[in-house]
């Protein structure tokens, strides 16, 4: 699953400063996707979703039959201090109904030149109209991922889109913080977004079960790892 980095690169370059954007053809059967954004809806807020620099991109392509194949690179490496990295993956997408459908694949995060980096996630989720849960594992360096993923989409009452995400991390060799020895701890974050006159405004808050000088052995999915609550404002120029 190695695609050109210069196809990356191409598209990487749409999106200085991380605007969204998806630029879609048909190639016979086959639909191929160009964007600046995760086009997966599993892979993307349960699999790494984040973008790790100004320039990102990837490449999707998937066929009717509900098989997929596709790279996305959150960081091509240009800019001083930051490291290449291609996340390739495979998966099949299938509904049994209008309304209700299943996901499950896996993903390769390679880290050119850093093997070391390198890990592998397994994920797999159900969806319901615009809801999804899901589960992935993961065996990144030195410890054990899990996180589950559960995507309320809009929810009227709230008119805001809902989503919660519940980590555990189990680490290979336990460590030391705060006095007292850590083999695992667990974080959670819980996410509220709605668009507004073009903008698209996104509040979470994340905490985690560490906490004062333990939060040292912290390494999750959060930013940071006691209560963090935040606020974002995004326009796409196309």
């Amino acid at each position: 699953m190695r695609f050109p980095s210069a196809v990356l690169l191409g598209v990487a370059l749409l999106s200085i400063h991380a605007q969204a954007a998806i630029l879609e053809r048909e190639l016979g059967d086959y639909a191929l996707n160009l964007g600046t954004t995760p086009t997966r809806s599993m892979a993307q807020g349960l699999v790494k979703p984040q973008s790790g620099g100004a320039f990102h991109g990837g490449l999707d392509l998937s066929h009717p039959s509900g098989w997929y194949i596709g790279q996305w690179s959150p960081s091509l490496g240009i800019t001083p201090g930051s490291n290449m990295e291609l996340n390739s993956y495979v998966g099949f997408r299938q509904h049994f109904a209008d309304t209700l459908g299943y996901e499950l694949g896996t993903i390769r995060y390679s880290h050119p030149g850093f093997t070391h980096l390198d890990s592998q996630d397994v994920y797999a989720g159900l969806t319901y109209d615009a809801r999804r849960f899901g589960l992935s594992l993961s065996n990144d360096p030195s410890r054990i991922n899990s996180t589950l993923l559960a995507d309320f989409g809009r929810i009227d009452t709230l008119g805001m889109a809902v989503s919660v995400r519940y980590g555990n991390h189990l680490l290979d060799t336990p460590t030391m913080a705060g006095g007292r020895q850590i083999s695992s701890f667990n974080d959670w974050s819980l996410s509220l977004s709605r668009p507004w006159k073009g903008i698209d405004f996104d509040f979470s808050y994340s905490d985690s079960s560490l906490s004062g000088d333990s939060c040292s052995a912290y390494s999750g999915h959060n930013t940071e790892c006691e209560g963090w609550f935040s606020i974002k404002a995004s326009r796409s120029l196309f």
